[in-house]
């Protein structure tokens, strides 16, 4: 069976020191799959061409444009990589607003690596006490070693050391999850809708 590997990056920059952590982490995760015999694929969601769409799915109250192609894409997953760079000491605004309009349950059950960047290693505790309990509420299996990359860490470490044995270590923690994880089968985030009456009585909240 083939192991979904789905990256989810808020970077905003083209080139994006976030969406290169991203991709270091699903390779790390791949390589490590690869050697317990497990294939796997990697798909990408990257926030920052659905930033408008997002913005008119949180007006419309459903998905619209790329969103929902995003939306199904993470449900499908078998394991995702959610990767934000920090602004004012926390995930990003574009990276919330993608998990806020997520369904509920549809990580349920699922590992996620958790990653950020940021200018200083200061920002390092975002992983904690911003990432992780974002996606414990969400029901996710949170991967027990975080990566955070600040500006110093590229192309300074060996390759046993530093950011490389770090992205190495946590990929390694997310194959062992994936391929552990019992198939929950197709989760189609739009198969349950919410009632209309629901959504009037504030069942979608925004």
């Amino acid at each position: 069976m083939t192991r979904r590997v789905v990256v989810v990056s808020a970077g905003l920059g083209q080139p994006s020191s976030t969406r290169l952590l991203g991709d270091l982490l699903a390779t790390a995760t791949i390589d490590a799959l690869l050697e317990s015999g497990v294939e796997a694929e990697v798909e990408v969601v990257d926030l920052r061409e659905l930033a408008h769409d997002l913005t008119n799915t949180l007006l419309a109250g459903f998905p619209t444009g790329g969103v929902r192609e995003a939306l199904a894409t993470l449900a499908a997953a078998d394991a995702v990589v959610a990767v934000t760079p920090v602004y004012q000491g926390s995930y990003s605004g574009l990276f919330k607003t993608f998990f806020d309009v997520v369904e509920r349950d549809v990580l349920r059950g699922t590992p996620v690596l958790l990653a950020a960047t940021g200018g200083t290693a200061r920002h390092s505790l975002v992983l904690e006490f911003a990432l992780r309990p974002l996606f414990t509420h969400l029901g996710a299996v949170t991967v027990g070693t975080a990566v955070f990359a600040a500006s110093e860490d590229w192309g300074a470490d060996g390759a046993e050391q530093g950011l490389t044995a770090r992205v190495r270590r946590a990929g390694a923690e997310l194959a062992t999850l994936a391929t552990a994880r019992v198939d929950p089968g197709p989760r189609d985030p739009f198969g349950d809708p919410v009632p209309f009456e629901d959504l009037l009585a504030g069942g979608w909240s925004g």
